[in-house]
C-alpha cells in the first residue's frame, strides 16, 4: 500500500513535471516567434525607411532638376528678349554700349572726362563678339599709295572657313580726311562684303576729339617735331584699337595695313597656341618686324594699353612693348642676364615670320621704308621648290641674322636706350 501511495506520488510529480515543461517550451516557442515577429517588423520598417529615403532623394533630384530647367528657360527667356533689344537699338545706343571699353582713357586724358561716350565715329560690321582671335589693323592715309587691299586679301584669304567664323578682322581708320574714311569704307564694302556681312570684318573710324593737344612737347626742329607727332599719335592708335578688341575674343593679333600673312597663318598660330604648356607668357611674336604679330592675351589688353598711354609721349609702341617686360618682370639690381634668360619663357618668339612687311611708303609723310624678313620669302619659294632640307636649315640659319640686322637698324633709328634693345633682341 505504502508503495503504490509512492509510485502515484512520482507519477503526480512527473505529470507536474512534464505539463511545466510543456507549458515552459510553449512559452518559450511564442517568445521565440514573437522575436522574430518582431525582427521581421523591424526588417520592415528598414526597408520602408530606406524606400522613404529613396523616394525622398529622387524627389529631390527631380525638385533640383526641375529647378535647372526653369533658371535655363528663365535665362533663354532674358537672352531672347535681350537680343530682341538689342536689335532694335538704334546706332546712338550701340555706341553707348561701345564706349564702355573706353572709359579707362579719361584717367589719362581730361579733355575726354567732358564727353559723355567715349565710341568710334562709323561702325561697320555686326560686333561680333565670343571668338577666339581679333585681328587688328590699324590704316592711315598715305597719299597715291595704298596697300590696304592686299593686306586684308592676304589676312582673309588665307583663313579657313572655320577660321573666319571664330575670327574677327577690325579695321580701324585712324584719320580725319573725310574721303579717305570713305574710300575706305566703299572698296571694302565692295571687295569684301561677304565677310563684312558675316561680322567677321569690321571698320571703325577713330573720332577726332580723341587725340589730345601735343604741341607742348619737347621738340628740336620742325623735321622732328612732326615726327614726334607722328611717332605719338601711332601709339594712340593702337591703344584705342585694343580697347575695341579687348571684349571681343580670347586673343588679339597686332597687324598693320601694310602686310602679307604667310599661308596657313592662324591655323599655325593656333595649333602653337595650344602647345604651349605654360599659361604665363607675356605675348607670342609671330614676326620679328615692329610691332606687327604680336599675340596678346585679351585680358591682359588693358594693362598694357594703360602702359601704352603713361609713357606715349616717350617712346615707340614697340619699344614701349619692351618696357612692359623689364617693369614688371626685372626686379631691381637683378643682372640682365638672368632677365633675358626669363625673358625668352615669357616673351615668346615663333620661328618662322608668319607676316611680311611689304610696304615702301611709310605712313609718315615723304618717308619710305625698306623693311622685310628674308626668310618669309625664302619659306614661301623653298616651299614650291621642294629643295633639301640641310639647305633649307642652312638657309633659315642665314637669313635670320639678316633679318635680326635689319630690325637692330630700324630700332637703332628710333634712338633706343641701348640696354633696352638688347633685351628686345637676346
Amino acid at each position: 500500500m505504502r508503495t503504490r501511495h509512492v509510485n502515484l506520488l512520482i507519477t503526480l510529480i512527473a505529470v507536474v513535471l512534464f505539463s511545466f515543461s510543456c507549458f515552459c517550451i510553449s512559452r518559450m516557442t511564442q517568445t521565440s516567434n514573437q522575436l522574430t515577429n518582431c525582427r521581421n517588423h523591424i526588417s520592415e520598417f528598414k526597408e520602408s525607411i530606406l524606400r522613404l529615403k529613396n523616394k525622398t532623394e529622387r524627389n529631390r533630384q527631380e525638385l533640383l532638376n526641375a529647378f535647372k530647367e526653369m533658371k535655363l528657360d528663365i535665362s533663354e527667356k532674358e537672352r531672347d528678349a535681350q537680343n530682341a533689344v538689342e536689335k532694335k537699338v538704334n546706332a546712338s545706343d550701340t555706341n553707348e554700349t561701345v564706349s564702355d571699353a573706353f572709359e579707362v582713357l579719361k584717367f589719362f586724358f581730361p579733355h575726354l572726362r567732358k564727353v559723355d561716350r567715349i565710341y568710334p565715329d562709323v561702325i561697320m560690321g555686326r560686333e561680333k563678339t565670343g571668338v577666339t582671335f581679333a585681328l587688328g589693323i590699324s590704316t592711315v592715309n598715305r597719299g597715291n599709295y595704298s596697300y590696304l587691299k592686299q593686306t586684308l586679301t592676304s589676312i582673309l584669304s588665307r583663313m579657313t572657313l572655320p577660321e573666319e567664323k571664330d575670327s574677327v578682322v577690325i579695321v580701324s581708320i585712324a584719320d580725319s580726311n573725310e574721303n579717305y574714311v570713305k574710300s575706305v569704307v566703299d572698296m571694302i564694302t565692295k571687295k569684301f562684303r561677304r565677310q563684312v556681312t558675316s561680322g567677321s570684318l569690321e571698320v571703325i573710324s577713330i573720332p577726332a576729339y580723341f587725340y589730345p593737344n601735343i604741341s607742348h612737347a619737347a621738340r628740336s626742329t620742325d623735321d622732328s617735331e612732326k615726327l614726334e607727332s607722328w611717332r605719338i599719335k601711332q601709339v594712340l592708335d593702337f591703344c584705342f584699337l585694343m580697347l575695341y578688341a579687348q571684349p571681343k575674343a580670347m586673343y588679339y593679333l597686332q597687324l598693320e595695313d601694310d602686310i602679307l600673312a604667310n599661308k596657313m597663318y592662324l591655323t599655325k598660330i593656333t595649333d602653337f597656341v595650344h602647345n604651349i604648356t605654360s599659361n604665363n607668357w607675356l605675348y607670342i611674336e609671330f614676326s620679328v618686324l615692329g610691332f606687327i604679330g604680336k599675340l596678346f592675351k585679351s585680358e591682359d589688353l588693358t594693362d598694357f594699353v594703360r602702359f601704352f598711354l603713361m609713357f606715349y609721349k616717350d617712346k615707340p609702341i614697340d619699344l614701349l612693348l619692351g618696357d612692359i617686360f623689364l617693369v614688371k618682370m626685372c626686379t631691381p639690381g637683378e643682372a640682365l642676364e638672368k632677365c633675358i634668360e626669363r625673358n625668352k619663357h615669357i616673351r615668346i618668339r615663333y620661328k618662322p615670320s608668319l607676316f611680311q612687311h611689304v610696304g615702301i611708303q611709310s605712313s609718315y609723310p615723304g618717308r619710305e621704308q625698306y623693311f622685310k624678313i628674308a626668310v618669309f620669302w625664302l619659306y614661301h619659294h623653298m616651299a614650291k621648290s621642294r629643295e633639301s632640307s640641310d639647305f633649307l636649315a642652312q638657309r633659315i640659319e642665314h637669313t635670320e641674322v639678316v633679318a635680326k640686322e635689319q630690325n637692330k637698324e630700324r630700332v637703332l633709328s628710333r634712338n633706343c636706350h641701348e640696354n633696352n634693345y638688347i633685351l628686345m633682341n637676346e
